[in-house]
């Protein structure tokens, strides 16, 4: 019988030799697991074969190609809410995250919260293209949500799954986090940044090219800015107006 309605979701693309580590580390959190094997070709699958061997609740979802970050995600929110959960947590397969952080999120949940796990930028180990990207990133959030964040790129957070905007609007690629955050923040969900930490180990596997998937987020920014103007203004307009009666 399910005692949670919270599920933490690591999508994974050739992490195995960081994997194996998060799904423990999370499963000792107490909280159900569930991964997306974005099509790895990698020793991922004989991994996972033998974790849930060992763990038969671990949910594993596999990708036959790789599809990018942002299907994997989606693919996670419909198998949780399948399943039956109102919450989603998830956190990278890269060992970047620290699962002992879990409690942190849980402890700022809420029904119309979305709990954004905000890592030190300045940490030792954060590449630099990293934290420039971070910073440009944060500055147009602000310039289109009106809300500041410490960290939009970050992939720790804590997702009200019924308050999420509709999936069809996610891209495939790494800027489907940043259209969540964005769509949530117009939808008057509130996001609040909560302090965990950042391990860069030294096996870590990386999937951000920062040239293409730069390009690709500033793009998206642009786009993001004329919806704003349309859309997203007038929609946090009302929501303010509805709060203040």
């Amino acid at each position: 019988m399910r005692v949670t309605d919270t599920i933490v979701l690591i999508p994974t693309y050739n992490n195995a030799g960081t994997l194996e580590d998060v799904v423990r580390r999370s499963l000792a959190q107490q909280l159900p697991v569930l991964v997306v094997d974005d099509g790895s070709t990698d020793a991922t699958a004989q991994l996972l074969q033998s974790l849930r061997a060992e763990f038969p609740d671990l949910q594993v979802v596999t990708h036959p190609e790789n599809r990018g970050k942002g299907h994997a995600l989606k693919t996670g929110f419909l198998e949780a809410e399948r399943m039956g959960y109102d919450y989603v947590l998830t956190l990278d397969a890269d060992g970047q995250h620290a699962p002992e952080d879990i409690p942190v999120l849980l402890a700022a949940k809420g029904k119309n919260t979305l709990v954004v796990g905000s890592r030190n930028i300045r940490a030792d180990g954060m590449a630099g293209s990293s934290t420039f990207a971070n910073r440009f990133s944060n500055f147009w959030f602000t310039l289109y949500t009106w809300v500041k964040l410490p960290d939009t790129q970050t992939g720790y957070r804590l997702y009200p799954l019924h308050r999420l905007p509709s999936l069809g609007l996610l891209s495939a690629r790494y800027e489907a986090e940043l259209t969540l955050l964005v769509f949530c923040a117009w939808r008057g969900v509130k996001l609040v940044p909560v302090p965990v930490q950042v391990y860069y180990p030294e096996d870590r596997v990386t999937h951000f090219h920062p040239v293409k998937d730069f390009t690709r987020i500033s793009v998206l920014n642009t786009l993001l800015l004329f919806v704003a103007l349309f859309y997203g203004y007038p929609r946090m307009i009302l929501h303010s107006f509805r709060k203040n009666l």
